[in-house]
């Protein structure tokens, strides 16, 4: 884990919002996917990209949950406090704006898991032809690559690069979108040289990182809010297993994702209630559609070659 989460009570909460009040110089609010979620901090630089980011909500409407964002040069970097009372995160001496973000999505989700029957999934989700395709796995095993190739193909649309909110609906998964503009490293351009244009027009920051608009190089209509989940394919990277490609049972699949985590390092609340609500879904979600679990182990364009025939089998 990157960074620490020390959970709070309502009462530290009060004290830590009075003490970093001063810090708070900017206050957007922001919609990820119907909930108003607000940032504070005196941060400009991540202030603008999460303005980038994240769809617009009104200032008249009240906020769902509470991100501050604030240095404090006595307390140890990349420490997160969070009050799950009243939803309310203290991010400190974090300046990537990757975790930011992604604690913003998982605060979202602490909220929409409890009250509303949705659920996060930190995965990219792609669409062809109206079936929804996952692709989820841990750190370096090539998700974020093998879903910008798979946009290379016209056929192929997009509703989430990285983190995508879900819900159950009768025999049905269905995925949302949950950000306005997508997250992409610098280097985008070197694996695919058709992503050269976006790279060349976005603003890097100190890691290498960008808010970039992805219409720019895919067109407006290959931007998706939403897709019926069909397959989902697990990424890992084992050079100790020979098999390269395999279907998954559900009830086996589900098991490799609970000894991960989901593959979610930024779920803020992971208390047996918590367990029990992810367990239901994820169950869901693997009965529900086709698992496959792929070993990215050979050459990059051995894998994609791979997971680009199961995203487009009929």
């Amino acid at each position: 884990m990157p960074y620490s989460v020390d959970l709070i009570s309502i009462g530290q909460k009060e004290d830590l919002a009075k003490k970093y009040s001063s810090q708070a110089l900017y206050e957007v609010k922001s919609d990820i996917y119907g909930c108003c979620i607000k940032l504070l901090t005196g941060l400009s630089a991540a202030k603008n990209r999460w303005e980038e980011n994240f769809f617009f909500a009104s200032q008249s409407i009240r906020s769902h949950g509470r991100l501050y964002v604030v240095s404090d040069p006595s307390i140890e970097a990349n420490k997160v406090y969070y009050d799950p009372q009243s939803k309310t995160a203290f991010l400190m001496n974090i300046d990537y704006y990757g975790w930011i973000k992604s604690l913003a999505l998982s605060l979202a989700g602490d909220v929409l898991e409890d009250d509303h029957e949705i659920y996060s999934v930190h995965a990219a989700c792609l669409d062809f032809e109206g079936k929804g395709v996952c692709l989820l796995g841990g750190s370096g095993v090539g998700k974020t690559t093998h879903t910008y190739g798979l946009l290379r193909a016209k056929e192929a649309r997009v509703v989430s690069d990285d983190w995508f909110f879900a819900r159950i609906y009768g025999d049905d998964i269905l995925a949302y979108s949950s950000e306005k503009n997508f997250y992409i490293r610098a280097d985008l351009a070197n694996i695919w040289k058709e992503f050269e244009g976006l790279v060349q027009r976005a603003e890097f920051d100190n890691l290498g990182r960008a808010v970039v608009d992805l219409r720019w190089a895919i067109g407006k209509g290959r931007i998706m809010p939403l897709t019926t989940m069909k397959k989902t394919i697990i990424l890992q990277r084992n050079a100790e297993d020979e098999e390269v490609v395999r279907k998954l049972e559900p009830g086996k699949a589900l098991i490799l994702l609970e000894d991960n985590n989901y593959f979610n390092p930024h779920l803020l609340i992971k208390n047996e209630f918590k367990q029990n609500l992810r367990k239901r879904f994820f169950q869901a979600l693997l009965e529900r559609t086709n698992v496959y679990l792929v070993n990215t182990v050979g050459s990059p364009e051995e894998s994609h070659q791979i997971i680009k025939e199961i995203a487009f089998e009929r």
